[in-house]
């Protein structure tokens, strides 16, 4: 995920041809609306974003089947929610890694699938030179090179610009870490790349937004921003934060200062995103089912074979669930519909603050109810954020799981909002 760049990016870590982490000038993106900065626009195949954009007219039916065989069962409920997985855990490195988001699993499966040969290159992000939180595409060969490839990076990566590039090198078998919007374009694009392998490491993402709009969100959290190392929105209701001297703070979500980002904080197509897990990954690697440890959906065979790296490395144990998500969906909504029209969200009283955030990490939903909920709040956010600023996208940008996800809280498509 790096910010929307309008310079090209210089090759800070290596010259072509070496085996460290290498990044090719880049050219400057084209204008897109609803864009995320894959990196296509950059590239010969711009011409191709209007097929293969997941905010224009994505096919997640036809994909799926195309990826894993098989479409998302709607007997199978969890996968209207999560789309086709074969096996849900919780699990954790052992010992985690250092400098890791959670225990690093992601960096550990590109370092094994580099140490065993199975692929010639991993395509991942790492720290830009200039500042840590904004990311830069990179063309991983070493596995030891996997470790500057750890954390969390806040922006807009055009991680596919390096797709051509990774071809002119000779590697036809290769590894992707990415964020949704960036694994839609890629499948849509696979059989026409000719890749000889690829595997393909999902993470979910859900509001994001530029670096610099990251920057002001940290100084609104703390008077030391430069000083903070890891942030992290945790499942238990609060916001971590690690500082360059090893001090931690822990800030409830209720006392985040939401009302104090500005109203284009969060870009469009994030607010409007229908794809927070990851669905078109071979493995997502995620957290919020997790309930303290990461939270895998194993999707296909090939993801089977990115567990299996690990071997003894890894703990797994069944996912489970707690509490009930419907009053919070429900006043998520609430409160989207009154920010999307413009009107002034209802305040919790600061009296009330406190008590409700010692209460949700206990009562609220907690495992894969949590999940449920965030999913949810999504498929709702899209359709009450496209109704109010796109409505004519509806109909394209809308797939059928989400107004199944959101017919339980009244939203119901309306004359041409679904497709005919």
């Amino acid at each position: 995920m790096s910010t929307q760049i309008s310079r090209s990016i210089d090759d800070n870590s290596a010259t072509p041809g070496t085996a460290a982490p290498w990044t090719p000038p880049l050219a400057a993106p084209e204008h897109r609306t609803l864009c995320t900065d894959c990196g296509l626009s950059r590239t010969d195949m711009a011409r191709s974003c209007g097929r293969v954009c997941q905010f224009f007219h994505p096919d997640y039916t036809a994909l799926e089947h195309r990826v894993h065989g098989r479409a998302r069962d709607p007997r199978r409920t969890d996968e209207v929610f999560f789309g086709p997985f074969r096996r849900m855990v919780r699990a954790a490195l052992k010992p985690p890694l250092p400098g890791a988001q959670w225990t690093g699993i992601t960096t550990r499966i590109g370092q094994r699938l580099l140490e065993t040969g199975a692929v010639d290159a991993v395509l991942c992000v790492t720290a830009d030179p200039t500042d840590m939180w904004r990311p830069r595409p990179v063309l991983v060969t070493r596995a030891e090179d996997m470790a500057a490839c750890r954390g969390m990076r806040m922006g807009y990566a055009p991680l596919l610009a390096l797709l051509k590039p990774a071809l002119a090198k000779g590697y036809r078998r290769l590894a992707v870490i990415g964020i949704p919007c960036q694994i839609h374009a890629l499948r849509a694009l696979e059989e026409s790349l000719g890749f000889d392998r690829l595997y393909v490491i999902g993470t979910p993402c859900s509001d994001n937004t530029t670096t610099e709009n990251f920057h002001t969100f940290l100084g609104l959290l703390t008077d030391r921003p430069a000083e903070v190392t890891y942030l992290e929105f945790r499942a238990d209701y609060v916001v971590e934060l690690r500082f360059t001297d090893g001090k931690v703070r822990l800030i409830p979500f209720l006392k985040l200062p939401i009302s104090k980002l500005p109203r284009d904080f969060f870009p469009l197509t994030c607010r409007t995103c229908v794809d927070y897990t990851n669905t078109l990954a071979d493995i997502t690697v995620g957290y919020l089912a997790g309930r303290g440890k990461q939270w895998l959906l194993v999707r296909n065979e090939r993801g089977e074979d990115l567990l299996k790296l690990l071997g003894e490395e890894v703990t797994q144990e069944p996912v489970t669930s707690a509490g009930k998500r419907a009053s919070s969906v429900q006043g998520f909504i609430t409160n989207t519909e009154r920010a999307a029209g413009g009107l002034p969200v209802r305040g919790m009283p600061d009296w009330l603050r406190p008590l409700m955030a010692f209460l949700m990490p206990r009562v609220g939903p907690r495992g894969l109810e949590i999940a449920r909920a965030r999913l949810e709040m999504k498929a709702a956010e899209t359709v009450i954020h496209l109704r109010r600023e796109k409505p004519r996208r509806l109909k394209a940008m809308v797939p059928p799981h989400v107004w199944t996800l959101v017919e339980p809280y009244g939203l119901t498509p309306r004359p041409g909002e679904r497709p005919e």
